[in-house]
C-alpha cells in the first residue's frame, strides 16, 4: 500500500513534468497542446486525488529521499494525512483542468502567443505545487515555492503585450518574493533551534515563546501575501484578471489553498507550542480580509475581477476558522480547535472547488464572447445554457446556501464560534462573537454580489452587440464545469463522510478529531452533539425536492389563477430596451453609499460618440497606494542603480569582485 501510493504521487509529478516537455513542440504543432499536454495536466490530477486520498484513508505517513539537492542535502518528501489533503484539492481542480482546457486553449493556436510558453509553464506551475506540498525539508519546499512562483509568474505575463498585464505580473513577482523571503527567514528561525533544515529536526526543537512568536510572524506574512490577505492583498485582483482563465481557476482555487497548507505546515506541525495571541491575530486579519474583500467585489463590474476580490474573502474566513482553531489549542480546549481546524479545511476543498468552477465559467464567457465587463453582458443564459446552470451551482455554493457545499463549512465555522462561552477570558469571548457577526455580515455580502452577477450576466437582455451574438461553448468546456459542479453538490449533500477523511489530519496535528460528528451515523452532522446542533443534508434536499413538487402540484391544479397575457399599457413610452435595466454599479449603490469612507471612489461621466451619456466608476485601493506602491517604486529605484554596476569595464568587474571577496572573508573569520 505504501508504495503505490508514493507512486500515485510520483506519477502526478512525473506527468506534470511531462505535459511540459511535450509543450516544447507546440510551436511547430500546435494541437499537441490541446490533444496532449492538456490532457497529461488532467491525469495528473487524477493521480494526485488518488494519492491524497489514499493518504487519508490509510492514516499512515510516507517518506522518501530523492537523489537531488545538495551532497550534504537531499530532498526528502514526506507524504502524511495533511499533504494528502491538500494533493487531493490539487487533484481536483486539475484533473477538471484536463477536461476544460483543450477546447479553451484552442483559441490560443491562430494567435500571436506562446503556446510553449502557456503549456510548458503550466506544467512546471503544478510540478511546483504538488512538490510544496510533498517536501520534507526546507531548502526542497523552497525550491519547490521558487518553482511555483516563478512559473505562475510568466503566466500571467502570457499576455504581455498589454501593459496592464506586464504591470500586474511584475507587482505579482515582487510580492512573492518578498513573500518567499520572510518564509526563508522563518525556516531559518527554526533551523537555527532544530540544528538542521530537514523538518524533523525542526519538530524536536524547543523554541522560547520569544522566538516561536517570531517565527510565526515570519509564517503568516510570507504565507498570509500568498494567500492573498488584507493589507498583501494587492497583487490578487491585478493578476488572477489578466492570466487566462484555466489559470486563473489554479491560482484561485489552488495556488492560494498551497499557501494555507504551509503555514499550517510551519504553525501547528513545526513551531511547538501554540500561543493565544496568534488565534487573535488570524481572526482579526481574518475578519478584515472576509469584509474587505467581498465590499470590494460587490463593487466590482470587471467579471475576473471579482471573482479575485471574492478569493480574499473566502481566504478570510478559511483563516478565521484557523484562528478559532489555535485560540481554542492555545487554552486547552483540544475538541473545539479541531472543529475548527476540520472547518476550516472543509472550506478550502468548498472554495477550490467553487471558486474553480466561477473562474471556469467566467472563461466560457469569455471565450464566447470576448467579454469580461458586466455592463455589457445580459442574457447569456439563453445563449449558453450549459454554463448558465453551472455557474448557478457556483454562485449557489459560494453563498453558502444548502444543500450545496459552501453552507457545510460556513456551518461549522459557526458552530466552532458559539462554543466561545467555553473560554475563561472575557476579552477572548468577547472578540470571538464580534468575527462570527463579521462573518455573518461577509455572507450577507456575498449573496448580494453573486445575486448581482448572475442577474446582470446571465438575465435580462444582451447589452451588446457580440454578447447577443454569443454561442454556446464547447463541450469539454461543459464537461470541466459540470465535474466541478458535481463535486459541489457531492460535498454538500455528505458532509459527514467528507468530515470523516478530513478527520485524520486534525488527529495528525492536535492528537484528536471529532468522532461525534458521525455520532448518528452518516444521515446527521452533529460537530458538538445532537443536543446542540445537527445538520442533514439529503432531509434538506427532500424536503426542499417536497415544497417544490407542493408548488407545481398546486399550479397545475389551478390553484394559481392563470393570467392572460396582453400588451399593456406603456404610458406612451418606448418598449423596454437593455439601457432600462439595472447595472452592475447601480446594483451595488446603495451598499457603496453606506461602505463608501472605505474606499477610494471617483464617479465618471461619459459622453460616448453615440451622444450618449455613461457613467462608470474608478476604484482605487488604499492600500496599494499607500502601502505597495512606494515599496514597487523603491525596488524600481535599487534595480536601476544596480544596472549601473554593468559599466562594460573588465577593471570594474575586478574591482567588484575584490570587495566581494574581501567582505566574505571579514564575514566568516
Amino acid at each position: 500500500m505504501e508504495n503505490q501510493a508514493l507512486s500515485l504521487a510520483y506519477m502526478a509529478l512525473w506527468l506534470a513534468l511531462a505535459s511540459s516537455g511535450v509543450s516544447l513542440l507546440a510551436a511547430r504543432t500546435p494541437r499537441i497542446l490541446r490533444w496532449v499536454a492538456m490532457p497529461l495536466i488532467g491525469l495528473s490530477g487524477v493521480a494526485a486525488f488518488g494519492a491524497g486520498l489514499w493518504a487519508l484513508i490509510a492514516h499512515e505517513t510516507l517518506t522518501a529521499t530523492l537523489p537531488l539537492g545538495l551532497p550534504w542535502m537531499p530532498w526528502h518528501l514526506r507524504l502524511d494525512a495533511l499533504s494528502g489533503f491538500f494533493l487531493a484539492v490539487i487533484g481536483l481542480v486539475t484533473s477538471a483542468l484536463g477536461l476544460y482546457g483543450p477546447a479553451y486553449v484552442r483559441s490560443f493556436e491562430h494567435g500571436r502567443d506562446s503556446l510553449v510558453a502557456l503549456g510548458g509553464f503550466t506544467g512546471l506551475f503544478l510540478t511546483g505545487m504538488l512538490l510544496v506540498v510533498l517536501a520534507d525539508d526546507a531548502f526542497a519546499f523552497m525550491v519547490a515555492w521558487e518553482l511555483m512562483s516563478l512559473s505562475s509568474y510568466f503566466l500571467v505575463a502570457f499576455q504581455h503585450e498589454n501593459a496592464a498585464n506586464r504591470r500586474a505580473a511584475f507587482l505579482y513577482l515582487l510580492m512573492a518574493h518578498i513573500g518567499g523571503l520572510t518564509i526563508l527567514l522563518g525556516f531559518g528561525v527554526l533551523a537555527a533551534f532544530g540544528g538542521g533544515f530537514d523538518f524533523d529536526s525542526m519538530r524536536a526543537a524547543s523554541l522560547s515563546p520569544g522566538w516561536a512568536s517570531v517565527a510565526f510572524a515570519l509564517a503568516f506574512v510570507g504565507f498570509g501575501m500568498k494567500a492573498g490577505l488584507v493589507p498583501m492583498h494587492v497583487w490578487l485582483p491585478e493578476a488572477h484578471p489578466v492570466a487566462p482563465s484555466h489559470i486563473s481557476a489554479l491560482m484561485s482555487g489552488v495556488m492560494l489553498k498551497v499557501a494555507v497548507y504551509g503555514f499550517i505546515r510551519v504553525v501547528l506541525d513545526l513551531n511547538g507550542e501554540v500561543q493565544w495571541q496568534w488565534g487573535v491575530t488570524l481572526l482579526l486579519v481574518g475578519s478584515v480580509s472576509a469584509l474587505m474583500g467581498v465590499l470590494f467585489a460587490l463593487m466590482q463590474t470587471d467579471l475576473k475581477r471579482l471573482l479575485a476580490y471574492s478569493s480574499v474573502e473566502n481566504l478570510g474566513i478559511i483563516f478565521i476558522a484557523l484562528g478559532l482553531a489555535l485560540l481554542f489549542q492555545a487554552t486547552g480546549h483540544v475538541m473545539l480547535a479541531a472543529l475548527a481546524l476540520v472547518a476550516a479545511l472543509y472550506h478550502v476543498i468548498n472554495h477550490a472547488l467553487f471558486k474553480g468552477l466561477l473562474f471556469l465559467g467566467a472563461g466560457a464567457i469569455l471565450h464566447s464572447t470576448h467579454e469580461r465587463d458586466l455592463e455589457q453582458m445580459g442574457g447569456l443564459l439563453r445563449r449558453m445554457p450549459w454554463t448558465g446552470f453551472f455557474f448557478l451551482v457556483g454562485c449557489l455554493s459560494i453563498s453558502a446556501l444548502p444543500p450545496f457545499n459552501g453552507f457545510v463549512s460556513e456551518w461549522l465555522i459557526f458552530q466552532s464560534a458559539l462554543q466561545a462561552w467555553q473560554l475563561e477570558s472575557g476579552v477572548l469571548r468577547s472578540l470571538v462573537p464580534i468575527a462570527s457577526a463579521v462573518l455573518a455580515l461577509t455572507g450577507a455580502l456575498v449573496a448580494a454580489t453573486f445575486v448581482k452577477v448572475y442577474g446582470i450576466a446571465f438575465l435580462g437582455q444582451a447589452r451588446s452587440r457580440h454578447v447577443r451574438r454569443a454561442r454556446p461553448s464547447p463541450k469539454g468546456m461543459w464537461a470541466g464545469q459540470g465535474f466541478l459542479a458535481a463535486f459541489c453538490l457531492l460535498l454538500g449533500v455528505l458532509p459527514t463522510q467528507v468530515t470523516g477523511l478530513i478527520d485524520p489530519v486534525a488527529e495528525q496535528l492536535l492528537g484528536t478529531g471529532i468522532p461525534q460528528a458521525s455520532a448518528n451515523g452518516w444521515l446527521w452532522l452533529t460537530p458538538i452533539s445532537s443536543e446542540t446542533a445537527s445538520y442533514s443534508a439529503p432531509l434538506t434536499i427532500l424536503l426542499l425536492a417536497l415544497i417544490a413538487g407542493v408548488a407545481i402540484w398546486w399550479f397545475n391544479r389551478g390553484g394559481v389563477r392563470r393570467v392572460r397575457r396582453c400588451d399593456p399599457w406603456d404610458c406612451g413610452f418606448t418598449s423596454p430596451s437593455p439601457r432600462m435595466q439595472y447595472t452592475a454599479t447601480a446594483f451595488a449603490q446603495p451598499i457603496r453609499r453606506v461602505f463608501g469612507l472605505l474606499f477610494e471612489i471617483e464617479e465618471i461621466r461619459d459622453t460616448g460618440a453615440d451622444g450618449v451619456q455613461r457613467y462608470r466608476l474608478k476604484l482605487v485601493d488604499r492600500t496599494l497606494r499607500l502601502i505597495h506602491a512606494p515599496v514597487a517604486r523603491a525596488v524600481e529605484t535599487a534595480s536601476k542603480r544596480v544596472v549601473r554596476l554593468q559599466s562594460g569595464h573588465v577593471r570594474g568587474y575586478l574591482g567588484w569582485t575584490l570587495v566581494t571577496l574581501l567582505v566574505l572573508l571579514w564575514i566568516i573569520s
